[in-house]
Formats: C-alpha cells, sequence, structure tokens
C-alpha cells in the first residue's frame, strides 16, 4: 500500500471483478456485482472512521463498546456511473450524508465539464467519500474533488472500482493528500481514454445504454 493509493486484492473482490470485466455478463448481473463489491471496497476506505465508546447493556452484562463518532459521513457520487457504488455503500452505511457532482467528459478534448453540484453542508466536519467506478484520465476525478474542496471538504478519500496509472497520476499530481482505494489498477488508457483492458464505459454496462 503507498500512501495516495490502496489496491483492495481480497479475493472476492478481485472474483466479482473479473465477472464484471467479462462482455458476456448481462447489465442486471453487472448491476448486482456492482452493489456487492462497492460493500467489500467500503470496508476498506471507512477502516479508519473515528469511534467513541458508550455504556451498553449485553444480555450478560454492562459494557464499553465502540461505536461511530463525530458528524456523519458523506458520500458524494461523480454522476452517473457513481451512483452503482453508491447504493451498495448506503446499504452498509445507511447514515450517510448524501452529494452528487454532475459531470460529463467531452469526447473532443477528454475535458470534464460540469452540469450538477448538490452536497450535505458541513463538509470540513465530515469524511467525504467520493465514489465513480472509472478513474481513468482522472480529468474529471480531479475537477469533482476540486469542487469538494471549494466547498469546505478537507478530508476527502476516492473510491473507484478500476484506476489506470494516467488517472492515478494525475489525483496524486493534483490532490496529493487524497487516497485513492480501488480493486485494480491497469495498464494503460487507449486513444480513446478508456482503461485497457478495463471493462467498457461502466454507466453504459449499469445502466444499458449506448
Amino acid at each position: 500500500m503507498q500512501n495516495h493509493l490502496t489496491i483492495v486484492d481480497h479475493p472476492l473482490v478481485q472474483h466479482k471483478l473479473t465477472l464484471m470485466r467479462q462482455t458476456t455478463t448481462p447489465t442486471a448481473v453487472f448491476r448486482q456485482l456492482l452493489r456487492e463489491i462497492s460493500q467489500l471496497l467500503a470496508y476498506e476506505v471507512t477502516r479508519e472512521l473515528e469511534t467513541d465508546t458508550k455504556t451498553i447493556e449485553t444480555p450478560i452484562c454492562q459494557m464499553q463498546a465502540p461505536e461511530l463518532a463525530g458528524r456523519k459521513l458523506a458520500l458524494v457520487s461523480i454522476l452517473r456511473a457513481g451512483n452503482g457504488l453508491l447504493d451498495g455503500i448506503l446499504e452498509l452505511i445507511p447514515s450517510a450524508r448524501v452529494g452528487f457532482v454532475g459531470l460529463y467528459r467531452d469526447e473532443e478534448t477528454l475535458k470534464p465539464v460540469q452540469y450538477y453540484f448538490k452536497v450535505p453542508s458541513e463538509l470540513d466536519k465530515r469524511l467525504v467519500i467520493a465514489v465513480d467506478p472509472m478513474l481513468a484520465t482522472g480529468n474529471s476525478s480531479v475537477a469533482a474533488i476540486d469542487l469538494l474542496k471549494q466547498a469546505g471538504a478537507t478530508n476527502i478519500r476516492f473510491l473507484c472500482l478500476l484506476a489506470a496509472p494516467e488517472g492515478v497520476a494525475r489525483m496524486k499530481e493534483a490532490h496529493p493528500d487524497v487516497q485513492i482505494v480501488t480493486a485494480a489498477v491497469d495498464d494503460h488508457l487507449n486513444e480513446h481514454g478508456y482503461i485497457v483492458p478495463g471493462l467498457g464505459d461502466a454507466g453504459d454496462r449499469m445502466f444499458g445504454t449506448k
């Protein structure tokens, strides 16, 4: 593990990722696998959440037991594909606050264009986890983190399913304080800005669009 990058190499994560990569995996199965893998990745990205102790009564006796401390964390989906990761993590952390960053990639320039931004209040007091299945060029992810920092966020992590070396480098250069948690770093980007070998367009495969 590097300070800025964590690759979750758990066998269940890698198995599900293999199924998601396959062209023959249908939309409904892809969507379910994304939900399942997001929960496994969420264990890693939330590993260092702060806890306090409280006094509780078990059926046997009284004890001091841990519970999450501080403000509820904020999950921020980078639309639209980020919603696939968001849904699974919310099942695990239903009390989390939720925000959305709407960015699309200009196919000519590969640069991000913003069309929506709505996030919880008091981001400076929350752990903020930005989610997007693919870290490709890194341009959209960097733009999303820029917006979150402008909104006050200071403790940010980025969760993705797949990353390209180019995207990891771009994020590290722009936001060295933001830890990336991913299931795999693939080989490279092709001339269209897609991750190779990758799994195609995560949004299209999740929603059944072209």
